[in-house]
């Protein structure tokens, strides 16, 4: 049996040239050229020592999740829940280690331990309920909103929990999320290298693994794969738990560099890990796409969003490009699906 898009099972696999033009990455590489080309004529301080950094800064924690999420794409779900949780993951960290003189380290496994059990749940949900993972996550975002705002004004009064630098074993956790290495005279964000290693991992994950065949596999058709032995259930929840698991990271990283937090940060930020992984190359019907696009598209994000505040541009043109990226990218995918198919017929 063969996914029903993108990548097939070990026992199917398409031939060379099928590969190259089914790679999701293709047209995501070229959009970035494109918007790296563009922004670089357009102003000098986009390709500026500091500008390269800025920029990637912005893409690093919106790449980090953008890459999970295309992984649970493939996978054929969404979790809208993705943004909150990273906002949720930082609230639990700050409040124990802040507010009840929990140690930073043992802080970060408690948030980890919740964000996990979320993502278990969610899984869960969906597996053994049979509903859309776009209702069952919508669940999710609305009750963690709701979480973040009532614990936090019960602890604090206020929509704030702040402080985190003076917690204990705030520095080696600050050095191994939010500390900044010197590249060409200008500091970059850690945040950059935990994007790279994740994208690097989930691609090897995803082409080079069993698991990652049975991604694609539940993603094309969950009946089939489990119809073939696939473990649809545990695959999923693994999907679904990988996500939160960045959220955790991404919160980690948040609260760490800036040492407070806020119980409405995230709300919206889901969206924009979906739109960076559909321009990345995600079908939004799944079983195709890639870890590498992912990243791609949070590059695209962050090149475009930089470049049109170095442009003195309104910031009201961001919309504009997303929108414009984001039905080009639609286009392009499914032209090289249907390309890829011929091939392999």
């Amino acid at each position: 049996m063969a996914a029903a898009t993108g990548e097939p099972l070990l026992a199917d696999r398409p031939g060379p040239a099928a590969r190259v033009v089914a790679r999701p990455e293709v047209g995501a590489l070229l959009g970035a050229l494109l918007v790296f080309a563009f922004f670089s004529v357009a102003t000098e301080r986009f390709l500026s020592t500091a500008g390269v950094a800025t920029w990637l800064d912005d893409a690093s924690t919106l790449g980090i999740m953008a890459v999970a999420v295309a992984l649970l794409m493939v996978g054929g779900e969404f979790d809208l829940s993705a943004g909150v949780l990273t906002a949720s993951t930082a609230l639990v960290t700050a409040v124990l280690a802040t507010r009840l003189g929990w140690h930073t380290w043992l802080a970060l496994l408690a948030s980890l331990a919740f964000a996990l059990a979320v993502g278990a749940l969610n899984g869960w949900l969906v597996t053994r309920t049979g509903l859309p993972s776009f209702i069952v996550t919508l669940g999710t975002l609305l009750a963690l909103q709701g979480l973040n705002l009532g614990v936090t004004r019960l602890v604090t009064g206020t929509v704030q929990v702040s402080g985190m630098r003076s917690a204990d074993g705030y520095a080696s956790a600050g050095f191994l999320f939010a500390s900044t290495f010197r590249l060409g005279g200008a500091a970059f964000p850690v945040s950059v290298l935990w994007w790279l290693l994740v994208t690097a991992v989930a691609s090897v994950v995803l082409l080079r693994t069993r698991f990652g065949n049975r991604v694609f596999a539940v993603g094309g058709s969950a009946a089939s794969a489990r119809a073939v032995g696939v473990p649809v259930l545990r695959t999923k929840v693994l999907l679904f738990t990988t996500t939160a698991f960045a959220a955790w990271l991404v919160g980690s990283i948040n609260i760490l560099r800036f040492t407070s937090v806020q119980a409405n940060q995230g709300i919206g930020l889901e969206f924009q890990y979906i739109i960076a992984a559909v321009i990345g190359g995600c079908l939004l019907t799944g079983g195709f796409g890639s870890a590498v696009g992912a990243a791609l598209g949070a590059l695209i994000f962050g090149m475009a969003r930089q470049g049109i505040v170095y442009a003195n541009w309104d910031s009201d043109w961001f919309q504009l490009f997303l929108g414009v990226m984001l039905l080009a990218a639609v286009l392009v995918n499914n032209a090289l699906r249907r390309r890829a198919e011929r091939v392999r017929r």
